[in-house]
């Protein structure tokens, strides 16, 4: 029996696009999604983790794959730059000026598709899902790196990035929802390579992209991360032509 390509098993029936935390790895996630909405094969629900909350709250927040590449290439560290007083290096407020002024909807209720974006609360040492309210305070609380990012406060929770306790984003999904999840392969040095917090999750209905060897982009190697967007989208547009085995396609660029 053939196995279903990638382009296929997506066209199917609706899934979820979920997407892994990963530092600055949201240059890859944008060229996944580019290579997505080209081939017509767009998500009736997102959810996303810090780097993956970025993505997927801009695309569900009236964002083009093509207004998100734009955003992210013309990106520079004086645009989010705003050190000050406070636990955390930079203060967020030209993050959220940023997105502010990028996003047509204000609300995840304005979204286009359903959103769950996951942020870490200081409070409970717990992962908050957060699905509703005010989108661009969501999507700064999932992307606040600790030391880098001030934590922002919503529902008495002062909350954090997401990866710290969900890196692959799936605290809101349900089991056995069909879920199409880009993992961004770590390189990070403080994590073991064992670790489970970077293994590539199995459940049932969920069909993984692993994308290795990109470029590892940063607050000062903005540039690397235009490579790494154009390797994703080359190599995501390959893996819509390749089978899925056992769940998983796994390609280097």
């Amino acid at each position: 029996m053939s196995r279903p390509v990638l382009r296929e098993w997506l066209a199917e029936e609706p899934f979820t696009l979920t997407l892994s935390s990963g530092f600055f790895g949201f240059f890859a996630h944008a060229g996944v999604l580019q290579a997505l909405e080209e081939a017509d094969l767009l998500p009736h629900k997102l959810t996303g983790s810090s780097a993956g909350a970025l993505i997927a709250g801009c695309w569900a927040g009236g964002m083009s794959s093509k207004d998100i590449k734009e955003l992210l290439f013309r990106l520079k560290r004086p645009d989010f730059w705003d050190p000050g007083l406070g636990l955390g290096l930079l203060k967020g407020h030209k993050f959220r000026q940023l997105l502010a002024g990028s996003l047509t909807a204000n609300q995840f209720s304005d979204c286009r598709a359903a959103l769950s974006l996951s942020a870490y609360s200081m409070d409970t040492k717990q992962t908050i899902v957060l699905n509703d309210g005010d989108l661009v305070s969501a999507i700064y609380a999932s992307c606040a790196i600790p030391v880098m990012f001030q934590p922002i406060v919503i529902d008495s929770h002062r909350l954090l990035d997401g990866g710290i306790q969900d890196r692959p984003a799936l605290e809101g999904t349900e089991q056995g929802e069909r879920i199409f999840y880009h993992h961004i392969a770590s390189k990070s040095p403080w994590r073991r390579k064992n670790s489970s917090a970077i293994q590539v999750p199995q459940r049932d209905n969920l069909t993984s992209l692993v994308i290795h060897d990109l470029p590892r982009s940063g607050p000062f190697k903005l540039e690397a991360g235009h490579r790494a967007y154009m390797q994703a989208y080359r190599a995501a547009k390959r893996a819509l032509k390749m089978p899925v085995v056992d769940n998983h396609i796994s390609l280097v660029p």
